[in-house]
């Protein structure tokens, strides 16, 4: 396949406190086979020789399981191909010529540190409020002592498959993190070591998603469609039974 050149508009900004604004780059002699982060560093030496100040994006793995590099791509969260990263997006899917719109994810509970790169934190705090299991479960068990279903473990495993990147944040219009909460939140309460502090974790970790002032969800879908993982929002309906029976349970105590 010939290298391609391509016309990038990318959102640029110095820091969450700046105006940013949509800057233009020529990509020239981009291999097909190149990331499009890959791409993007082909850019940047380009821009250091010039002595222009390179496009900032997060980026650690480069293998779709750390969700640090998360963007916009021609608006869509990750780009175009589907239950893809960006660091996983390969050039081969863009024709020469083409003109690509860059842009940071947008959601207030994710201020942008610089240019392409936001401050996802907040995920942090969700995790720290309750995603963890507390509680002494002994020793490391041998893997067939604790009796779980094949639907249980299914689910677990599918919910325990988010990574966390903010695509469901970013693509819904209300800027909602239901979707990454409640895998964080099905995971551990499908699971026999986690069920000690289901009600609990339910309570605190929804309660901090609303103080990080994440939107609530109305079922647009638009999380899911996004999401690199797939991860089902069916999750987001277990939530919200285990986030009540939290409450009930409380109210009745």
């Amino acid at each position: 396949m010939k290298d391609i050149n391509l016309h990038l508009l990318v959102w640029r900004q110095k820091d969450a406190n700046s105006k940013g604004k949509m800057e233009s780059y020529l990509a020239e002699s981009i291999s097909p086979n190149m990331s499009f982060l890959e791409m993007l560093d082909v850019v940047n030496e380009g821009l250091i020789k010039k002595g222009i100040e390179p496009i900032e994006f997060d980026s650690d793995c480069r293998e779709g399981i750390c969700g640090a590099c998360g963007m916009v791509v021609n608006g869509q969260v990750h780009g175009p191909q589907r239950a893809t990263t960006v660091c996983q997006l390969h050039m081969r899917n863009f024709q020469d010529q083409d003109k690509i719109v860059i842009e940071p994810f947008r959601a207030r509970a994710f201020p942008i540190v610089r240019d392409l790169v936001v401050d996802r934190s907040a995920f942090d705090r969700i995790i720290m409020a309750g995603g963890y299991i507390s509680v002494n479960t002994g020793g490391t068990p041998d893997a067939n002592a604790i009796p779980v279903s094949k639907e249980s473990s299914d689910k677990a495993m599918d919910a325990a498959a988010c990574i966390g990147c903010g695509a469901c944040v970013a693509a819904c219009p209300n800027a909602s993190a239901s979707l990454f909460t409640s895998a964080k939140i099905s995971h551990l309460a499908l699971l026999p070591q986690g069920k000690v502090e289901r009600k609990k974790r339910a309570k605190k970790m929804v309660s901090q998603m609303d103080k990080e002032g994440f939107g609530d969800c109305s079922n647009v879908g638009e999380c899911e469609a996004a999401c690199p993982k797939e991860i089902s929002i069916s999750h987001i309906a277990k939530m919200k039974r285990e986030y009540l029976r939290a409450v009930i349970d409380e109210i009745e105590k």
